[in-house]
């Protein structure tokens, strides 16, 4: 049922899988369902909304035309994998990182890459600001992505001091975005971003989101991210 409906949204959002990816999809869908029972890692379990809302919305932050020269990737609160597990597998030449604060989540994270056989592909178990003080993999970045519930002037906190200039962050995001563009301005400006495109897409079930993509033009100021808990209880403006 999983792979019919991800077949049926993969057609109207004009992408395709080979047998190897539908397999790792396939068993990526099990696993989650499997360890679900034990830790909180989706709501969104159903065939369908699984294949569309998790899968699709997924790898539709990858843009060929923007992201030609990336190849390393970094996903910040990756949570069950999102979005770094489907772009692994629709990308599977990418070197991508996952980095989640939750061990239980990072230890699922671990059985999921074994089980699908992936390569190029690191778990790190860290809270985003201290790991982007670490000097093997800040500012090391091609590409950051991540799709955690968060205003942009806070994810970009999080995610642009990984990036490495000429890099790129991308979020997604639903839509109404323009007021929190505009209050994200400065924000990104002091990270060493600067907005490059918004992107306007429907999900196969008609969801509309927004790509947001930050091109990083400046190395960002050794004192960002600040400590846990600051980045949220004052974010910048």
């Amino acid at each position: 049922m999983f792979l019919k409906e991800l077949l049926a949204a993969a057609e109207i959002f004009s992408v395709e899988f080979n047998s190897e990816q539908l397999n790792q999809f396939d068993d990526f869908y099990k696993l989650v369902l499997d360890w679900n029972k034990k830790i909180n890692l989706t709501t969104i379990i159903e065939p369908k909304d699984f294949a569309v809302k998790h899968i699709i919305d997924s790898i539709s932050i990858w843009n060929d035309e923007i992201f030609s020269e990336v190849k390393t990737v970094i996903d910040v609160g990756t949570g069950a994998g999102f979005p770094g597990i489907p772009l692994k597998i629709f990308k599977p030449n990418l070197k991508i990182t996952l980095l989640d604060s939750l061990s239980k989540r990072t230890n699922f994270l671990t059985k999921v890459i074994n089980e699908l056989n992936l390569k190029k592909i690191t778990v790190i178990h860290s809270r985003a600001e201290d790991a982007a003080q670490n000097p093997e993999i800040r500012e090391k970045f091609d590409l950051s992505v991540s799709r955690a519930v968060a205003k942009l002037n806070i994810l970009s906190e999080y995610c642009l001091p990984f990036v490495k200039i000429d890099g790129y962050f991308a979020a997604l995001k639903s839509t109404n975005i323009e007021t929190e563009l505009k209050a994200s301005k400065n924000a990104i400006k002091i990270l060493g971003g600067n907005f490059y495109k918004n992107i306007e897409i429907k999900l196969p079930n008609d969801d509309p989101r927004n790509l947001i993509y930050i091109k990083k033009i400046l190395t960002t100021p050794k004192n960002f991210p600040r400590r846990a808990g600051t980045v949220e209880k004052k974010p910048l403006t």
